[in-house]
C-alpha cells in the first residue's frame, strides 16, 4: 500500500470505530494474499469507503462518474478521495464504458490484488436483498480468484436513501468464509454463471440477515429515464 493511502485508510478507519462505533466480524477470514473478490450487499453510498477502510488489503471499487463529475467543491473533494482510497468512476449509462470497467477488474484481479463489487448492481433503498447480476461470477471464473462475501448491517442509518447528511450509528461489518469457484474462462456457461451468482448471493443473505427479493434492484436514474 502507499503511504498515503495507508495514512487515508487508517484515519477513516479511525473515525468509524471511534464515533460511529464500527462492529467488525470474520476479518481472519480474509486472505492474506493472492486475488480476491469482496462481494458485498450495498445499502448506503459509504458502504465502498467503509469497506475500504476496514479490510486488511487495499479494495479497488467502481463507482459513478457522476459522483466525481459534479460541479463545484463537492465533486473536487469527491474525486480526490475516490482516488485516495481506490474507487474507480464508471459512466454506467454508456454500455462500452461498462465493459472496460470490468477490464479494469479483470486487470486487478489477474495482478493478484482485490477487488469489490455490489452483485446487486445498485443500493437497496428498501432494505431487501436483490438478485445478484452475474458480473461476480463471470470475475470469479475467469480469474479463478476467492470469492469473500461480506454482509453490510445498518449502514443505511448512517446515510439514509436520497439524504447527504451522515449520522454516527452504530454498524455492523461481517466477513464470511471465502470461497472459491473453477477457473473456466471464456469456457463458462451462462447457467454456470448464474448458479455461482446465487451461491454468493446466499452467502451474502446469511450474513447480512436481509429479506430477499428474486428481482433486479434498479436504480432511481433507471427508473426517471424509464418514466418509472
Amino acid at each position: 500500500m502507499s503511504l498515503k493511502y495507508k495514512a487515508t485508510q487508517k484515519s477513516i478507519e479511525g473515525l468509524l470505530r471511534t464515533v460511529f462505533r464500527a462492529r467488525v466480524t470474520g476479518l481472519e477470514n480474509f486472505p492474506k494474499e493472492g486475488p480476491v473478490i469482496v462481494a458485498s450487499n450495498h445499502l448506503a453510498f459509504l458502504d465502498s469507503v467503509i469497506i475500504s477502510a476496514l479490510m486488511p488489503r487495499r479494495v479497488a471499487f467502481l463507482a459513478k462518474a457522476e459522483y466525481v463529475n459534479s460541479p463545484g467543491v463537492r465533486g473536487k473533494l469527491m474525486k480526490t478521495l475516490f482516488q485516495v482510497i481506490d474507487i474507480i468512476p464508471v459512466n454506467r449509462s454508456d454500455k462500452k464504458e461498462s465493459m472496460k470497467a470490468l477490464d479494469k477488474a479483470l486487470e486487478r484481479l489477474n495482478d493478484g490484488k482485490v477487488f469489490g463489487i455490489y452483485p446487486e448492481g445498485t443500493r437497496s433503498r428498501d432494505g431487501y436483498l436483490y438478485k445478484g447480476k452475474i458480473g461476480v461470477a463471470w470475475l470469479a471464473h475467469m480469474t479463478g480468484a476467492t470469492v469473500v462475501p461480506v454482509g453490510l448491517i445498518g449502514t443505511d442509518k448512517i446515510q439514509k436513501p436520497g439524504s447527504n447528511m451522515v449520522y454516527p450509528h452504530r454498524f455492523t461489518v461481517r466477513v464470511g468464509e471465502p470461497m472459491t469457484f473453477e477457473k473456466l474462462g471464456p469456457a463458462m456457461s451462462g447457467k454456470q454463471r448464474r448458479e455461482t451468482t446465487d451461491t454468493i448471493m446466499d452467502a451474502i443473505a446469511q450474513l447480512s440477515g436481509q429479506p430477499r427479493k428474486n428481482d433486479y434492484n434498479v436504480s432511481p436514474s433507471a427508473e426517471r429515464d424509464s418514466g418509472a
